[in-house]
């Protein structure tokens, strides 16, 4: 039996801010359909004083000729950050910052210049996906573990988006977002989800050992075996007259050395 504690957070936050994060991308994405300004060079220039500004801006920029590249962001985004919020209700915003401005200063700094901008949330994804499957394992708690792999399944280039197979997708940025994630993970494993527990379980960690059930079985079935011996017994008239003789004292008594 489980025990009935609910630490999650409440579900209409996890649905509002969520909410409110894809809808900003979709209003930046918005806005560079409506004013000619270069937005991508607010993305991150890895290795240059320029590109820090990136790491702040760069999950609201999306390739403004593209809009497949939003598309693809927006659904994971909605489905992990709300994952996060009902299930760290109480570390949701820090973990999202770490992610947000850990995955942008790897990026900064250990990418390549190749004189390209690094733009979208898809770095924050992978380092939300990597904190969401990691603390599932850590914790033992499957649900959190099969949220991930029904991302991975639907937005399928998930699992290859940290290999360097396509020129204009930033894969370093995804493979340092997954890093963070597993880091932040590790860091906030104490702060992670609790599994719920069974009731043994409970019992176990406050010192109640657990009713005998096999014993107290195994006791039963002797007992009416013994019942059914008896009654056959009866019906056949044998009965067993138990008498107790007391011991003889005398005659257990050791023999003089002169009586042998």
């Amino acid at each position: 039996m489980k025990s009935h504690q609910h630490p999650f957070g409440s579900p209409l936050e996890a649905l509002i801010y969520p909410t409110l994060i894809v809808g900003v991308m979709w209003l930046v994405f918005w806005a560079e359909q409506l004013f000619d300004y270069p937005f991508y060079q607010l993305g991150i220039l890895p290795r240059s004083i320029e590109g820090l500004k990136g790491i702040f801006f760069m999950p609201f920029l999306h390739a403004s000729e593209d809009i497949n590249h939003i598309l693809n962001n927006s659904f994971p985004t909605f489905v992990l950050s709300a994952v996060i919020i009902y299930f760290y209700r109480e570390i949701a915003l820090k973990v999202f910052l770490l992610l947000w401005f850990g995955t942008g200063l790897l990026l900064l700094i250990y990418a390549e210049n190749k004189g390209s901008y690094h733009i979208g949330m898809s770095g924050v994804i992978y380092g939300m996906l990597g904190f969401v499957f990691t603390s599932g394992v850590i914790r033992k708690y499957l649900p959190l573990q099969a949220i991930s792999l029904f991302v991975v399944f639907i937005y399928g280039n998930l699992v290859w988006g940290i290999f360097p197979i396509k020129a204009h997708i930033s894969w370093e940025g995804h493979f340092m977002g997954l890093v963070v994630g597993l880091i932040v993970a590790v860091v906030y494993r104490q702060k992670a989800v609790q599994r719920p527990k069974f009731s043994y379980e409970i019992e176990k960690e406050m010192g109640i050992e657990p009713p005998d059930f096999e014993g107290m079985y195994h006791e039963q079935l002797r007992q009416e075996q013994e019942r059914q011996e008896e009654f056959k017994r009866q019906a056949s008239g044998q009965y067993i007259i138990y008498h107790y003789v007391p011991e003889d004292k005398e005659s257990t008594k050791p023999q003089d050395e002169n009586d042998k």
